[in-house]
């Protein structure tokens, strides 16, 4: 038997590793992307100054492994063998969970995953021994879930919500206020102020707040910080804003990037400190209880887990062993680079194209705030609404910069997200509370970005229904948690050993699994023809830069097209599947083009106005190939998903001979852009005609056996709508050459001319 607990307790330190990895990679994003989104400093750098953070906090948080032994349930009302049941069950679930929402790509919150983990099993576990008991019923639960601790944490996770949100906005408006966004111009005063304020504020907190929980700090240091708080506060403000001021006018350092490095310290400590309960809490309680159990020589049934309810340190070797792995994993997994994006988009200074949808009630809040915000106008005096309006009038940049090296928000907004966030997480890690620090980041950035108007008229309506559907993913992954955890503990508790090895197994083949299917996904992104926004702001250099996207369409409509018609042939649904999907892709590629269309033109020089009636054709021929190739994809499969009639042998070779006409054009015109031989256009041109008697010869060849041999009605709808579309994909390819033929003949020759004279 005690074989069983020794197999769980080994099975559990590879879950802690694996979860550490996890987690890390899915909250990477709470720290990062800050500092990642302004661009303040390399990311080499900010990523030497997170490793260090996180390996500060995690030697910090022994004080919070007491959520996973006794936050949530009683431990006392559980004997051995069922503690170690809830234990196997939280980590099995934990990871599998987090993992599949790192393969997404979505931030999710580790602190609500373990938290609903731990109550789904343990009341799983506790409503099997009140069944099997008669003298207790369902209104017994009670005794053993920690009720009064359980609901403290759960409405401090949803109370962070609107705590984190409110207060990133005020603290952001105000400091916009002092500092506007031409804030470099401000006097040196004004950003040690800023300074001394942020800094001191957040040593405060990481130091006083989170300094007791440290095991590794000397009883009197911390009786010397914690005892003098307010002379400490003081101090500290009076130093860090002499010492700004100084580093502004004597040093060529941003005073704002430095906030923004010790910011992302700070907040990497308190991530560190908070969050690494939720890796190895658990695993961490296990071995307490076994420790516990193994000494007393009681049947595991028989040994009420009373111990788990003392107050125990964590060795410290065990805390510095999970920091390490902390750090590794933040330089090395791909995943911990891959969450950014969605709380860094939605915080967007500028337009870029939405992921969300709007809906009803993200319409319905936008309208309710634009009524607020006028009638709060109106009371407003025109002076007042004169000076806020001037603070908020963004500073126009002289240097041209191309849009994806542009930050996505100044370093005053990325301070001000550090400060607030790194404030609110150690306050909880100071009273003990597992806020997710998820949940604030990202609400600290939500509330920073609507006080810097980043939700404007164009952008708002998808902004919020974006925050909207975040927030919804983090209760769907309580109920997931919950529901998960509980299904586990009662698959372990009624299968033991077999259940775990089945369980563990599963584990592992849905982990290499979903790293094997990341790795795929990665390698594909990076080598997929990609489409790049114009940034050129003359005609010719536009006429360079789109050459790389033309050749990527055509080439890209040369297997597209290829494939649809070895669908066809070959009765591949599966192929024709991936195809359709494949043109839905480059659809919305070219859609992402024509979006950028109002900055491009913006870029554009007085003299080259020109240039925007080149791009805005190309864009519209690029798109109209990738409408033929959609309907021919489309169709195409849903004749064959439908079960239709095959198509005869005949159309089958003719499609093929079109097909090879098709790839030698197709061909030809990449050469040519690929090689920018733009004389070899005209060359390709020269085949218009000879293709299109081709098809039109196709087309009257099928009419002739529509009135004599044809059968099928589907057949002949699905062959004369190929046809046609050919044709339509023939002409939007030949009309985008010509454009492009004719647009680089008359910017060439001129230079040409005055070199022979």
């Amino acid at each position: 038997m005690e074989n069983l607990y020794l197999y769980m307790l080994i099975a559990l330190a590879f879950l802690a590793i694996a979860d550490l990895v996890v987690g890390v990679s899915n909250d990477a994003v709470n720290f990062l992307n800050s500092a990642i989104g302004s661009k303040a400093v390399s990311f080499k750098t900010i990523m030497i100054v997170a490793s260090l953070g996180v390996a500060l906090g995690a030697m910090s948080s022994s004080g919070m492994m007491e959520v996973a032994r006794k936050g949530i349930f009683n431990p006392g009302e559980f004997m051995f063998d069922e503690i170690m049941i809830v234990f196997m069950a939280v980590m099995i679930t934990d990871i599998l969970l987090l993992d599949f929402f790192n393969t997404l790509g979505l931030p999710t919150s580790t602190t609500v995953s373990i938290v609903f983990e731990l109550l789904g099993a343990s009341v799983c576990i506790a409503t099997l021994k009140i069944y099997a008991d008669d003298d207790q019923s369902l209104l017994d639960l009670g005794n053993y879930i920690n009720n009064e601790k359980a609901i403290e944490i759960i409405l401090g996770i949803l109370l962070s919500v609107g705590i984190a949100f409110t207060v990133g906005a005020i603290i952001q408006f105000f400091s916009r206020l002092l500092l506007s966004f031409n804030f470099d111009r401000k006097p040196p005063l004004y950003g040690a102020l800023f300074s001394g304020m942020a800094v001191t504020s957040i040593l405060y907190f990481i130091l006083i707040k989170g300094i007791k929980n440290a095991t590794f700090m000397n009883a009197d240091i911390k009786a010397l910080i914690t005892g003098h708080p307010m002379e400490l506060i003081g101090i500290s403000f009076l130093v860090f804003t002499l010492l700004s001021f100084l580093i502004i006018n004597f040093t060529k350092n941003n005073i704002y990037t430095i906030v923004i490095i010790i910011g992302t310290f700070a907040l990497a400590v308190a991530f560190a400190g908070n969050d690494l309960v939720n890796f190895i809490g658990v695993p961490i309680a296990a071995f307490n209880s076994y420790e516990s159990w193994v000494s007393s020589g009681i049947l595991p049934s028989n040994y009420a887990m009373t111990a788990l309810g003392e107050p125990v340190q964590t060795k410290p070797f065990l805390l510095l062993i999970a920091g390490l792995i902390m750090v590794l994993t933040l330089w090395f997994s791909s995943k911990a680079k891959a969450v950014v994006k969605t709380s860094v988009d939605l915080s967007r200074q500028d337009n870029v194209k939405e992921r969300f949808e709007p809906n009803s009630l993200s319409r319905g809040i936008v309208r309710m705030s634009i009524l607020a915000s006028e009638s709060f106008n109106r009371i407003l005096p025109n002076s007042t609404k004169a000076f806020i309006e001037k603070q908020f009038e963004e500073a126009k940049s002289t240097v041209a910069v191309k849009r994806e090296d542009k930050p996505a928000f100044d370093l005053v907004r990325a301070a001000v997200n550090l400060m607030v966030a790194s404030v609110l997480i150690s306050i909880a890690t100071s009273m003990k509370l597992p806020l997710s620090t998820t949940y604030v980041t990202f609400m600290v950035a939500m509330g920073t970005s609507l006080a810097d108007r980043a939700w404007g008229s164009e952008s708002a309506v998808y902004r919020v229904a974006g925050v909207l559907n975040v927030i919804g993913g983090w209760f769907l992954t309580a109920l997931s948690a919950f529901t998960a955890a509980a299904i586990m503990a009662l698959i372990l508790y009624y299968g033991r050993g077999y259940a775990l090895t089945v369980l563990l197994l599963l584990a592992i083949a849905l982990l290499t699994k979903n790293y094997l299917s990341h790795r795929k996904n990665s390698k594909v992104l990076k080598e997929a023809d990609s489409l790049q926004k114009a940034e050129s702001s003359s005609i010719q250099g536009v006429i360079v830069e789109s050459a790389s996207n033309i050749a990527s369409v055509v080439n890209r409509s040369n297997k597209l097209y290829t494939s649809a018609i070895n669908g066809l042939a070959t009765q591949n649904l599966k192929l024709l599947k991936k195809n359709k999907n494949n043109v839905e892709k480059l659809s919305d590629e070219i859609d992402d083009l024509r979006d950028n269309i109002f900055y491009f033109i913006k870029n554009l020089e007085e003299p080259s106005v020109s240039a925007s009636n080149f791009y805005i054709n190309i864009l519209g021929y690029l798109q109209d190939m990738a409408q033929s190739l959609e309907y021919i994809s489309k169709t195409s499969y849903k004749h064959v998903n439908n079960n239709h009639k095959r198509l005869k042998f005949s159309q089958i070779k003719e499609l093929k001979e079109v097909d090879e006409v098709m790839e030698r054009l197709f061909t030809d015109t990449r050469n040519a852009f690929d090689a920018n031989s733009f004389e070899d256009i005209g060359l390709v041109l020269n085949e218009k005609t000879v293709i299109l008697n081709l098809v039109t010869e196709k087309i009257q060849r099928q009419v002739e056996r529509t009135r004599s041999e044809e059968s099928s009605p589907k057949n002949t709808t699905l062959y004369f709508g190929l046809l046609l579309e050919t044709k339509d994909l023939l002409n939007a390819t030949m009309s985008l050459l010509e454009e492009y033929h004719n647009s680089h003949d008359s910017n060439v020759e001129p230079a040409t001319i005055k070199e022979e004279d």
